[in-house]
């Protein structure tokens, strides 16, 4: 089983935008819920992965097929664009 494996699904949209560049604040506002709650998520997805930092997350998803794993969630269409959005606007 490979690391990637033991994460839920929202650990895995939140690795994925965080690949994409968003920050905590932008990504809560993207997914709904707080910065705490990001943050919480992030240092379970840290320690699953077994990566200290947001730098190598975003190079754990990114040599692991990060543009697969939004195909693989289902990550819906909107939700990517409004990811872009988010980020474009701060």
């Amino acid at each position: 089983m490979q690391p990637r494996d033991r994460l839920t699904a929202k650990e895995m949209q939140i690795a994925t935008l965080v690949w994409e560049g968003l920050t905590n604040r932008e990504i809560a506002e993207v997914i709904g819920t707080t910065e705490q709650v990001v943050k919480n998520y992030l240092r379970n997805t840290f320690d699953k992965l077994g990566v200290w930092s947001r730098l190598e997350l975003a190079l754990y998803v990114a040599s692991h097929g990060g543009a697969h794993w939004v195909e693989e969630l289902g990550i819906q269409r909107e939700t990517q664009e409004l990811a872009a959005v988010v980020a474009h606007s701060v």
